[in-house]
């Protein structure tokens, strides 16, 4: 206030003294106040006005305790929906990730083509279907197969008569009728005749028929079981036998299946051949089937820069399909560390937390520094220790405990 610092001031100045207002002896002071009056005076002004305290408008200090800091101990708000985990010393792996897709084995794959050019007139499978080896595929009609069959039948009936030549010229040279060299000759004939029927009857079986029940309709049957890739012909089409663009069908085995990947040099002492992958796919997340890589190629494609790793996978219920796309993962390294869900880390800026469990429905929130990710896990580099329980669903339902 006003007062209280002109107070202040008054009281400086009369409590200081130069050495020209010294007494001197014999001369008197001017101005000047008998103390034995003034000091009881001055004093009582000294109390009320605080002189020489620094004024009235200086605030009393604060006590540092009660300043606000961050609250390190929380309380289960609503106990429900909190799940905790026991943290434990777990195998790290950090795995080396290739794009990758499938294919079906290629010596399991076959094109069926017609064995001989013709109409088909009905295509007995669909894309997809499973057949079995000897199913019919495709019905043709050919007029090739006509004349192979009519040879195989004209075959036949020579071969028939020139065994009848051959008993007749046996019986006339036993009886001295002909000569050895003619005898000799019927024998000859007969047995080119059967060769015919031989060469013509192969012929027949080829085309997938029954030389003695053959007509002029072809049945294309399946060379094995399988799955049928992909169709390419439809009635009413002319096929043009193993000339054709395209086959009939394409059937596969895929009992086994490849996922085939690529891989950059730099990586490539990451991928050898034996080694334990493990391929995982766009179509069923978070599955993974477990192989071994066959072979890594033995060129780099001049284009790309990388080089095909192929991984062999059995196919129980043909579940995985030629065609899809995935990855294919290698083992890089491995150590031991801390790992909890991701879930439980809770994030503040470039500051991660975790709420370590003291019993009695309490938790300490607790600063972590925080290492790689490993599927929907985090390692904790440090701030966590094995055994520690943490909070690893419904960290958001704590309250601090100074909240009451």
């Amino acid at each position: 206030m006003k007062t209280t610092s002109s107070l202040s001031s008054f009281c400086r100045v009369i409590t200081t003294t130069s050495p020209e207002s010294r007494h001197r002896p014999g001369q008197a002071q001017p101005g000047r106040i008998a103390p034995a009056i003034f000091l009881p005076a001055l004093l009582a002004v000294f109390a009320a006005a605080g002189c020489g305290s620094g004024g009235a408008g200086k605030q009393p200090p604060t006590d540092s305790s009660a300043r606000s800091t961050p609250a390190t101990e929380y309380i289960v708000s609503e106990a429900n929906g909190i799940q905790t985990t026991t943290v434990r010393i777990t195998p790290i792996r950090e795995y080396l990730e290739l794009p990758a897709h499938i294919e079906a084995e290629p010596t399991q794959v076959v094109h069926v083509f017609a064995p001989i050019g013709g109409r088909i007139v009905e295509m007995k499978v669909r894309p997809w279907d499973r057949v079995e080896k000897g199913q019919t595929l495709a019905m043709l009609e050919s007029s090739d197969l006509a004349r192979t069959v009519a040879d195989y039948r004209k075959a036949l009936v020579d071969s028939q008569l020139k065994q009848q030549q051959l008993t007749r010229s046996e019986d006339l040279l036993a009886h001295h009728a002909i000569s050895e060299r003619e005898y000799q000759q019927a024998q000859a004939d007969a047995e080119q005749a059967n060769a015919e029927v031989a060469a013509a009857r192969e012929q027949v079986q080829v085309f997938g028929m029954d030389p003695d029940h053959a007509s002029t309709q072809l049945l294309v049957a399946a060379p094995r079981s399988g799955v049928l890739l992909d169709i390419g012909a439809a009635p009413g089409e002319f096929s043009q036998a193993l000339s054709a663009p395209m086959p009939l069908c394409t059937i596969a085995d895929i009992t086994t299946v490849w996922a085939v990947g690529d891989i950059y040099e730099k990586d490539l002492t990451d991928a050898k051949s034996g080694e334990q992958a493990q391929v995982s796919l766009n179509a069923y997340p978070n599955q993974y089937w477990t192989g071994r890589v066959s072979v890594v190629s033995p060129a780099v494609d001049l284009t790309t820069r990388t080089l095909r790793v192929r991984v062999v996978l059995p196919n129980p219920g043909s579940r995985i399909k030629p065609g899809m796309f995935g990855k294919i993962r290698l083992l890089r390294s491995s150590k031991r560390g801390i790992l909890v869900p991701s879930s439980g880390v809770l994030r503040e800026g470039n500051d991660a937390y975790i709420f370590v469990e003291k019993g009695n429905g309490r938790f300490e929130r607790r600063r972590v520094k925080l290492g790689r990710e490993f599927d929907g896990s985090l390692e904790i580099v440090s701030g966590a220790n094995a055994g520690d329980t943490i909070v690893s669903e419904g960290a958001l339902l704590l309250r601090s405990a100074g909240q009451g």
